[in-house]
């Protein structure tokens, strides 16, 4: 089987983190990648679009473009918007297919599943969550 698009960004994930000798240079990497984020509609920042079970205010929506899904993200917090930078990077731009069959190896990978606080881990498996959620809806 051939490597999906999001499989292919995992794996550049982790070759661009390798540069990185220390946790806090990684930290600082995903903060700045959260800096990146397009902006988010004001307009979407309601309880409709709030992520439930994240520690600071995260706000996500989607919208399809053809057979794929876009999602946009923001935070409150600089950490957690870096994080969901790397969600999008891997699950934005995909189909629901692809999606639903990638795995989120990186955060192993990476090691963020033993350097998040409990509540950040928290935060991200229910971003996680909604993006799986989403892409299981009918199209």
């Amino acid at each position: 089987m051939a490597t999906s698009g999001a499989e292919l960004a995992q794996q550049e994930l982790v070759e661009e983190f390798e540069i990185f000798d220390n946790w806090m240079d990684r930290y600082q990497y995903i903060i700045d990648m959260g800096k990146q984020l397009p902006d988010f509609p004001e307009k979407q920042r309601t309880e409709e679009f709030k992520i439930q079970g994240c520690q600071s205010n995260v706000w996500m929506c989607h919208e399809e473009q053809g057979d794929k899904l876009i999602f946009k993200a923001t935070s409150d917090a600089a950490i957690v918007s870096g994080l969901i930078a790397l969600l999008l990077r891997i699950y934005s731009e995909r189909t629901p297919d692809e999606i639903n069959h990638t795995e989120p190896h990186f955060l192993k990978d990476l090691g963020l599943d033993k350097h998040l606080s409990p509540t950040r881990s928290n935060g991200l498996h229910a971003m996680l969550e909604r993006i799986y959620q989403v892409a299981k809806q009918p199209q």
